[in-house]
Parts: structure tokens; sequence; C-alpha cells
């Protein structure tokens, strides 16, 4: 019998983070120095697994926002990923 074919996934780093915004439709944060930085991901769906609880506790807080950044672009624009 042959040997099974190793499943591969490709490491698509993601940063999650969060901070309060100078205006809700903006992306300019109040104090970048005060930044939570959540972590760096190895996918998009454990980004996003960290992302949500965050969400939803400062959901209150209508400045606050948490994003995902896909690290992975900006580390190499040329491929399409």
């Amino acid at each position: 019998m042959g040997k099974e074919p190793e499943e591969t996934t490709e490491q698509l780093l993601h940063l999650v983070f969060g901070g309060e915004l100078e205006e809700l439709d903006g992306v300019e944060f109040k104090d970048v120095s005060n930044l939570d930085i959540v972590g760096i991901y190895p996918n998009y769906a454990a980004a996003y697994d960290a992302w949500e609880p965050k969400a939803r506790q400062t959901i209150d807080i209508a400045e606050m926002r948490y994003f995902i950044v896909h690290l992975h672009r900006l580390l190499d624009p040329e491929k399409t990923s």
C-alpha cells in the first residue's frame, strides 16, 4: 500500500488588533500607543476566532474597533491568495 500524501496548509499570517477610533466611520486611532495587539495567527479562521470575542467585549463602546490585517499580503504582495 502506498503512503497517503500529507495535507499541507499554507501559512497565511493575520494580525488582530484594536483600539479607540477618532471617528466612527474612520480608521484613525485616538491613541496609537494604547492599541490592543491581540496577536498574530497562522490563518484567517484562527484570527477570526481571536477577533470575535474581543469585538463582542467592546460592542457597547461605539468608537472601539478590532481589525484583522492580512499580513501575508503585506509580506508578499505579488501573491494572489
